[in-house]
């Protein structure tokens, strides 16, 4: 029986051991692998992983599993991060057509003289300029293609003491 005190999903830092690590690390590395294989990995029963599992997903450390897609390969060959600078504390209209652009990938709500960084992919450079338009009718925006991405995601590995 495992032996863990009870915490909320709401906690902002959840105790993790050494094992709970070991676990999110393979599963970064490959969200799709079985339990029975992620338990050979860790070196722990299938039934003790699942309930591990069961429990980091509870406290809110899994925030979910999902597929990545490569982007170029799906049709949307630019990425873009457009910067706003929003004039007002009102966003509802941001969140609006963060709700109805699908192509709106990701959104920061960041320090600085800009308001917001969001993340865009688009099928083209006119598509591109089709969205940014869009989002220059809220506030001033600045737009930096991506190139190429050298690095796209990290694992988060324990934190050394």
């Amino acid at each position: 029986m495992a032996r863990y005190s009870a915490r909320v999903a709401d906690d902002p830092a959840p105790t993790l051991d050494r094992l709970d690590w070991r676990l999110l690390e393979q599963l970064q590395r490959d969200g799709r692998v079985s339990v029975a294989e992620l338990a050979r990995r860790v070196n722990l029963g299938p039934t003790a992983t699942a309930d591990r599992i069961r429990r980091l997903t509870d406290l809110g450390v899994i925030a979910g599993f999902r597929a990545d897609l490569d982007l170029e390969r799906v049709g949307y060959t630019v990425v873009a991060f457009v910067r706003l600078a929003y004039p007002s504390g009102n966003y509802r209209a941001l969140h609006a057509e963060l709700e109805r652009t699908q192509e709106l990938l990701e959104c920061h709500h960041v320090t600085g003289d800009d308001c917001f960084v969001l993340k865009v992919a688009a099928r083209s450079m006119r598509h591109l300029e089709e969205i940014a338009g869009r989002l220059a009718t809220l506030g001033s925006v600045t737009t930096s293609v991506v190139y190429s991405s050298p690095l796209v995601s990290r694992v988060i590995t324990q934190p050394q003491p």
